[in-house]
């Protein structure tokens, strides 16, 4: 079990107040920008329950309960939750189903279920929380077809989760899983709609160079690198 006590990150760091989540936020497109900051929203929340539990049960049942209100969705059952109302009505505007944000909730619950987290495990968690987070981005951005989201977005959340984690065990094997999987996704151009995306992708590959030091958020070169990923797609 990955919980509080074992990351870097407290319960009450909040995702927006990253330096660079409003950086990658410019890069969308204007009409994109709220519901790629909604998504984003979403999955500080997920992680937030697992960094403020001590108990994997209790914590299992929060994201069971999420899981299954993303689901619910297409059903025409919102739950009276703001960011569930907000995804809804996201989803519902471009007729797509919000249900392929269920395997966020998902894989976040991955780091919940036991101590060791074999290879399996982690390309679950990656698959559910990074993969399907990038694709339900890519569909509200009317590129849901691009094929190198899935793999920018399992590197993204085996990168993060690389940093955030203090157990050696589940560090490293997830840092080197990461890596093959961003360079295959950042080596394809990008199609501008989904260049806010490419960036985070970008930004997590910075991460994992910096290894186990000290990463500089919104430092002069990972802006740059950003900015050129936004205009050139590469």
């Amino acid at each position: 079990m990955v919980n509080a006590a074992e990351t870097n990150e407290g319960a009450e760091k909040a995702g927006p107040e990253h330096p660079e989540r409003t950086l990658i936020l410019s890069y969308a497109r204007a009409g994109d920008r709220d519901g790629m900051a909604v998504l984003l929203e979403l999955d500080d929340l997920l992680g937030n329950i697992l960094r403020s539990t001590s108990e994997p049960m209790l914590g299992q049942m929060r994201l069971t309960w999420w899981r299954d209100s993303l689901n619910a969705i297409d059903e025409g059952k919102v739950a009276a939750v703001p960011l569930l109302q907000q995804l809804a009505a996201r989803f519902d505007t471009i007729g797509a189903a919000a249900a392929t944000l269920a395997p966020v909730a998902e894989g976040w619950a991955v780091l919940l279920e036991e101590d060791a987290l074999p290879d399996e495990a982690l390309g679950r968690y990656a698959s559910g929380r990074g993969g399907a987070l990038f694709r339900s981005a890519a569909i509200l951005m009317g590129r849901g077809d691009f094929p190198a989201l899935e793999e920018a977005g399992q590197g993204w959340a085996l990168a993060d989760l690389s940093r955030n984690v203090r157990d050696a065990s589940i560090a490293d094997p997830a840092r080197n899983m990461a890596q093959p999987l961003l360079d295959r996704a950042l080596a394809q151009r990008w199609p501008r709609p989904l260049r806010a995306l490419g960036a985070m992708a970008h930004l997590a590959r910075l991460d994992l160079a910096a290894g186990s030091g000290s990463v500089h958020y919104g430092a002069p070169h990972r802006v740059w690198r950003a900015l050129r990923h936004r205009i050139t797609g590469r």
